[in-house]
């Protein structure tokens, strides 16, 4: 990351965007999503073609490139500083989880060998909770402090092939924990959490525990603006399990499928049309390879999860017309999991955003909120909809605008 003192001060304030950009490796469409513009803005914004007057979008442009002080964009050269918020949200069941995933004792305590089956029943039970509950958040958080430390201490005990077991269930619940501390985590943690699903996975050498921790890892590296590390990590998990799948449980492919519907989304971010397309292409064909009704547990890939990233993908192009008409083409309530339909709904509206109709996209974001509104409430992508909804919404549907974004926490300036 580029040093304050190491950025001339001759710079315009586009230069100094496009050097702290390319010195953290992020493409322009990356950097301009998340600030929720385009790729073409940021373009005329470097090159100087077009002043940047909104102090908002500073803000944004600042908290995107994890910046503490603004005047590393605009070269401001008093000595206050001009501190970011950086919007990390906050829930109240992070405190317990830090505590656990942080304390992890170095020795190991005297118990009884644990009943593996047990564990990994309560394992599979609050990924299950996940994906059915509209408070997921709240209630799988509220059950992962404990199940965190009886998987630690299960890998302790636990003998020979009993301890590859329990190495699997630990790495399953540190993906749980990054499902359900993103957005509200510390990076420290979730990097943390990351690194143990994929350690525990590698030591248990399970290669479809692998490929799942893989996934995980690489949700982290996207979301931390380093897609090209999230794509590699994926298509490598991808190429490793691959050998594999002759004969191997459906899980398995599953798990294949989520990588490249994973990486398809990387690509798509990262406007990269013709790679997002194959992948998905990819996971596509995995999904007709296996049962109709099939669904992998914790990643949900199936049929329904492989229409409904098409959506994402096309929205995630700015292929407006193409994700709206993929959208019409589905049927939400098909997929079992609450969290993954919500996202859908907000993959909609953000396609109806896209072609300016602000009254679908406020209509669509109603389903949402109604069926997860957690999930609208800790999505970035949710958040900066019904942002845009509360500044913009037609006047007569401005009261329902504010309603929303009041009862996600959203405050526009």
């Amino acid at each position: 990351m580029t040093h304050p003192d190491s950025i001339p001060a001759d710079l315009s304030t586009g230069e100094r965007i496009q050097l702290l950009r390319e010195s953290r490796g992020m493409t322009r469409p990356v950097l301009a999503g998340l600030c929720g513009r385009g790729p073409d803005w940021l373009k005329k914004i470097e090159s100087g073609a077009r002043e940047l007057r909104s102090h908002t979008l500073l803000l944004r442009l600042a908290a995107a490139l994890q910046l503490s002080d603004l005047s590393m964009i605009t070269g401001d050269s008093s000595d206050v500083t001009q501190p970011v918020p950086q919007g990390r949200l906050s829930h109240p069941a992070m405190p317990a989880i830090w505590s656990a995933v942080m304390s992890r004792p170095l020795a190991p305590a005297a118990a009884e060998p644990p009943d593996m089956a047990v564990l990994q029943g309560r394992v599979d039970q609050t990924w299950q909770l996940w994906h059915t509950s509209k408070r997921q958040r709240t209630e799988v958080g509220a059950l992962l402090p404990d199940l965190i430390r009886q998987a630690e201490a299960a890998t302790r005990t636990a003998e020979d092939n009993q301890r590859r077991r329990a190495l699997v269930a630990l790495s399953d619940v540190y993906r749980l924990v990054g499902q359900a501390t993103a957005y509200v985590a510390p990076a420290e943690l979730a990097w943390v959490a990351a690194d143990r699903a994929l350690s525990s996975a590698q030591e248990a050498d399970d290669p479809a525990a692998i490929a799942a921790a893989a996934w995980n890892m690489g949700n982290i590296l996207r979301e931390t603006a380093y897609p090209e590390e999230a794509l590699r990590v994926v298509v490598e998990a991808a190429s490793l399990i691959r050998p594999h799948l002759d004969g191997a449980p459906d899980d398995w492919r599953g798990v294949y499928g989520a990588l490249h519907l994973h990486a398809a989304v990387t690509c798509a971010r990262d406007g990269r049309d013709g790679d997002a397309w194959r992948h998905w292409d990819a996971g596509d064909q995995v999904a007709k390879s296996l049962p109709a009704a099939y669904v992998h547990p914790s990643t949900v890939f199936g049929r329904a999860n492989v229409d409904f990233h098409g959506v994402s993908v096309a929205t995630d192009l700015r292929q407006n017309g193409t994700a709206l008409s993929r959208s019409d083409e589905i049927d939400p309530d098909v997929m079992p999991s609450l969290e993954r339909r919500s996202r859908l709904w907000v993959e909609v509206a953000r396609g109806h955003l896209q072609r300016g109709d602000r009254t679908a996209a406020l209509h669509v974001m109603g389903i949402a909120r109604e069926i997860s509104h957690e999930t609208v409430a800790y999505t970035p992508s949710a958040r900066a909809v019904a942002a845009d909804l509360w500044r913009k919404a037609p006047r007569a549907f401005r009261s329902e605008a504010a309603d929303l974004a009041e009862a996600i926490g959203v405050s526009a300036p």
